[in-house]
């Protein structure tokens, strides 16, 4: 299993791979991407995330261990990027690997929920117009 938190690039390929096994037959992946219009439709230029580095990767490890008790045996790996991204640029990946898919994309699905939820990972939206606006975790 993998967690980490770096300001690099995040490859969900490689996040992917991480998790593939033999004994699973399905594995999901999600990637989070910086898109060009915020919630409250104004045009986003960028986000900029801040992080406790060892505190989000001890929650990405719980979230990972209540997804194993939640949907059965599973493999997960979550990254999340720090620092300014530009609009296209992949700010957090989960991927999951269970022997079938429901269970995978339940875990995936109840892993990236949470870390939104739970996980001492900061968003900072900068708008077009110049502005800029720290934004809460959802």
């Amino acid at each position: 299993m993998s967690f980490s938190v770096s300001r690099d690039p995040i490859d969900v390929a490689e996040i992917a791979r991480s998790v593939r096994s033999d004994e699973c037959g399905a594995v999901v992946t999600f990637a989070g991407v910086v898109r060009e219009t915020s919630d409250d439709e104004r045009a986003v230029t960028g986000l900029s995330y801040e992080a406790h580095d060892a505190m989000a990767v001890a929650e990405f490890e719980r979230i990972a261990g209540e997804a194993r008790d939640r949907f059965g045996p599973c493999i997960v790996a979550i990254a999340h990027r720090t620092g300014d991204l530009a609009v296209g640029d992949v700010s957090v990946a989960v991927a999951v690997a269970a022997p079938h898919r429901g269970a995978a994309f339940d875990a995936c699905e109840y892993a990236i929920d949470e870390l939104k939820k739970r996980a001492p990972v900061w968003k900072k939206e900068h708008y077009a117009d110049g502005a800029a606006q720290w934004r809460e975790n959802s």
